[in-house]
């Protein structure tokens, strides 16, 4: 929204997403999708979490999950038939009410530093469910000189992974 108002000139997008308005670059890097939770949660006696594992708990999912056709896939139900308690935009909100114990937060991994915390842990999703990103900015943007150069530097940067 942001972007398409002008506020800003350049936007970092997880998948899925929808750039036909856009010019961007494709980072080549892949965040990995999975679980926030307790410690003390029975699930995070597991190493990874499956589809069967989250079909009767209290969900917490992104507002961008709740309508993403690839997650709803991997986790084999239809929205309706899971129990979701909250959505989110900001992660850094869900794990509060992760550590409070309202549920499990479907998240990608290190955005919360789980290392050390005494609350929350994350397992990754099995099978493995992966979200690629992307840097994108409006077609036909007239940039500051700073903004283009630092376009000019994404670009040299991940020249082998421009998708304009």
């Amino acid at each position: 929204e942001k972007l398409d108002k002008g506020l800003i000139d350049f936007a970092l997008l997880v998948e899925p997403f929808d750039v036909s308005k856009y010019d961007f670059i494709k980072l080549p890097i892949r965040d990995t999708w999975g679980v926030l939770m307790r410690k003390d949660s029975p699930l995070a006696e597991k190493d990874v979490i499956c589809p069967e594992d989250l079909w009767d708990k209290p969900l917490i999912i992104s507002q961008q999950t709740s309508v993403s056709d690839e997650m709803m896939a991997w986790l084999q139900k239809d929205i309706s038939q899971l129990n979701i308690v909250l959505t989110y935009e900001l992660l850094y909100n869900a794990s509060r009410f992760v550590k409070m114990g309202f549920g499990y937060a479907i998240a990608l991994d290190k955005l919360i530093n789980t290392e050390g915390d005494r609350h929350l842990c994350f397992r990754p999703l099995y099978p493995v469910a992966e979200a690629g990103l992307c840097i994108a900015w409006k077609k036909y943007q007239i940039f500051s000189k700073a903004s283009a150069e630092f376009l000019k530097r994404l670009q040299k940067e991940f020249s082998d992974t421009t998708q304009m």
